[in-house]
Parts: structure tokens; sequence; C-alpha cells
């Protein structure tokens, strides 16, 4: 199957639910209605209750659901083939997944911003508030904890990622005070990202497998690597508008752009997908996933098609900067449809991968010893970029390797 098709059709599938289906949700079902005022206009107070344009809220709202979720799940999910992870990313995002995300976000907003606990606590009882609060408080552990692995497996002792993702940063705080006392920063802010992609490949190699301590301009290793916890905290304490929400707004562009490029890419190339519809794991047994197809597909997909965490999202600090209730359909429906679209794009980076090179980058060494497989193309790839690329587990890897490496059009 060619990739232009599997882009082509999500994308006219995307495009009919969020006029059609997203419509019939926010004035039939939600009644989004402009002449309520919002939390971010009642409440406004400066830090948390920040009026923010619609088009930087979808930055923020977006970069907070998608994360790596979307990337690294549909990654994985190729085990399977390229056949279950499109339709449940293409059904799910449409008819679930947008729906859920717009529900929950129009549900804070009239509980005054509040979060899933308190609404819970209001709506249900006390009860059922508490018992949301512990299981929330798990989910952020668990979650936070899963994509942490998959964020230092890509980032460990690579320079060229890690610098990137720092200088985001203070060109984020940069970028909130200007936005919210002065001018708009949106061309400043992804000029300074640009340049910093571009200039992180002269950032030092790291050297701290031979002579530690580890010389200042090195990423800490894998062991080792507090900067996670402190970028939460400080996010947490700081106003919305300071660090959060250009931050967040910063990344969209990067991993939009990103996506867009790589369509652009496969419209020119238009590659054919080297990972068949159904493998021989969709049974289970497989090196990435042991599972079968069912019900993994949908456990492995949760960002791209239907998210609970996404709850979380929608009624932290989102409702709180929404300025009037129409928004929600933009933000809400259209950052969940935009999320299954990279997800689509994720999962066609890796399958066009040869089946041999994807299982060697996301498998440990001795379980793809086990398959008698032998790699076309990691070998050459790994001289060029100068890292190691096979053995690898966690989505991360094969992702960049596979938006890197398209397969040329079959002769017809």
């Amino acid at each position: 199957m060619n990739a232009l098709t599997l882009i082509f059709t999500s994308l006219c599938v995307f495009a009919i639910g969020y006029r059609f289906y997203g419509l019939f949700i926010a004035r039939r079902v939600m009644a989004l209605n402009d002449d309520r005022p919002t939390p971010a206009v009642t409440l406004a107070d400066g830090h948390d209750y920040v009026k923010t344009d619609k088009y930087v809220l979808f930055g923020h709202h977006f970069a907070a659901i998608a994360a790596a979720g979307p990337l690294l799940g549909p990654v994985l999910a190729a085990q399977f083939g390229f056949l279950p992870g499109a339709l449940w990313i293409i059904i799910g995002a449409v008819v679930a997944g947008a729906v859920h995300d717009s529900i929950v976000l129009f549900a804070s907003i009239r509980h005054k911003g509040k979060s899933l606990s308190a609404i819970a606590g209001a709506e249900i009882g006390n009860v059922a508030g508490k018992v949301a609060s512990i299981a929330i408080l798990f989910i952020l552990i668990l979650t936070l904890a899963g994509l942490s692995i998959a964020v230092v497996n890509a980032m460990f002792a690579s320079p060229w990622g890690t610098f990137t993702v720092f200088c985001t940063i203070p060109i984020a705080m940069v970028m909130g005070i200007y936005m919210h006392n002065i001018s708009p920063a949106t061309s400043r802010g992804r000029a300074s990202s640009a340049c910093c992609s571009y200039s992180c490949q002269y950032w030092p190699a790291p050297t701290w497998r031979q002579t530690p301590p580890w010389p200042p301009c090195s990423p800490f290793p894998r062991k080792r690597s507090p900067h996670h916890p402190h970028l939460r905290l400080f996010c947490s304490v700081l106003p919305v508008w300071f660090l959060l929400v250009p931050r967040d707004y910063l990344s969209t562009y990067l991993k939009i752009g990103t996506i867009v490029l790589l369509a652009l890419g496969i419209v020119a190339v238009h590659p054919q997908l080297q990972m068949p519809a159904i493998t021989q794991f969709a049974g289970g047994g497989g090196p990435v996933i042991p599972g079968a197809v069912f019900p993994f597909i949908f456990i492995t997909i949760a960002c791209g098609a239907l998210s609970g965490f996404h709850a979380i999202i929608g009624t932290g600090t989102t409702p709180k900067m929404i300025a009037r209730e129409r928004d929600v359909l933009f933000v809400g429906y259209g950052a969940m449809l935009t999320e299954g679209f990279v997800a689509i794009m994720a999962l066609i980076a890796a399958c066009t991968l040869v089946p041999a090179d994807y299982f060697a980058i996301n498998s440990a060494p001795k379980a793809f010893e086990a398959l008698g497989m032998t790699t076309v193309n990691l070998p050459e790839l790994a001289r060029e970029v100068g890292e190691q690329v096979q053995g690898r587990p966690g989505g991360a890897v094969s992702l960049a390797v596979g938006m890197a490496t398209s397969s040329p059009p079959s002769p017809s």
C-alpha cells in the first residue's frame, strides 16, 4: 500500500468529522454559548486564569495532550501491521477521542475550571471525588514514569536532542513576556528554535562513559536525568503565561512543523509501506508487544485515538484560559483530530521501514537475534547520524529513523 493513500484518507475523514460531527456535538449536545462568560473572564487572576488567544491555547492544549503518546504508541503498534493501527486511529479520533476531549473541557468550563476530581465530587459525591483524586494521582505517576522512560531512552548520550529541548525553555520565557506584556512573539520564537535545532550539531559529544564527572555541555546519563521533575516543578509554580503556555505553543510548532514536512516528503516521494497490513505477530508473541492485537492495539495506541488521560488536561490549565465557549470546538475537538493525524504520520514513518530494521531498533538484542532477521539500512544510517540506533526500544528512535529514510516508490 502506498503511504499517500493513508494520508489522503485520514485527512478527508478528519475534515468531514470536524465539519459535521464536531459541529453537531458543539451545537446540539454541548449547546456552546458565547454569551456565557468563561472562568478566564470571571475569575481572571493573571496567574492561572488568563484569557488566551484560541490559537495560542490550541498550541498549549495540543502539546499537553499529545506529548510523546501519539508518536510512540503507533510506532510500537506497527508490530501488528499498519491496518489495525490506522483503523483505530482514524475511527477512534473522530467518534471517541475528540468527543471525549471536548465534553470534558466543556464540563470543566461550566464548573469554573475545576479539576476532574472536583467535578466528580460536585456531581456525584465527596466519596467519588476523593476516589477520583487518588486514581488521578496514580494515573499521573504511571503516565509520567512511562513517558520518561521513552524520553530518556531517546535523549541519553544525544547532544542533538537534549540541546534542542533545553533551549526551548529560555526561548519560551522570553516569548511569554513578549506575548503577555508587549506584542506577539511567534515569529521570533520559531526563528530561535530553528537556530537551536541547527546549532546543536556543534554541541560537544558526551564523554560521561569514559571520564566522569561529566563536562557541563554534555547531557545527563540515562540513570541520572533530574531535569524532568525540575521542569515540571517550574511549570507548576510559575504563571501559565510565563513558561507553560509559550513553551507548549512553541513545541507545537516544532511537532506540527515536523509532521507537515514529513507529509510533504511523502507526497513528493510517495513511498510504499514495507510493513504488511497484518503481521504474524497479530496473534501475540511479538518482540515489541507480547500480547495479541486485540486488545493491545487499544492499549498501545491511546493518545491519537482515545485517551482518558486527556481528561486531566481538559480539566487542568486549558479551561482556565479559554476566552469563549465556542472555542471548545477548535481547541478540544480540533486538537484531538490534529493529534490523530500526528499518530497516522508516526505509524507511516514506522511502517516505511524495512521490517528487519524496525524490529532491530525496537527489540532487545537477544529478542532480535531470535527472530532470525538481518538488518538492511541500519548500519549505514547509524554511521551517517553518528549515533547508535539499534536496540533503542520505546519508539522514539525508530520514529526518527523512519522519518529520515523513506523507501522510493516501486516501479510500475
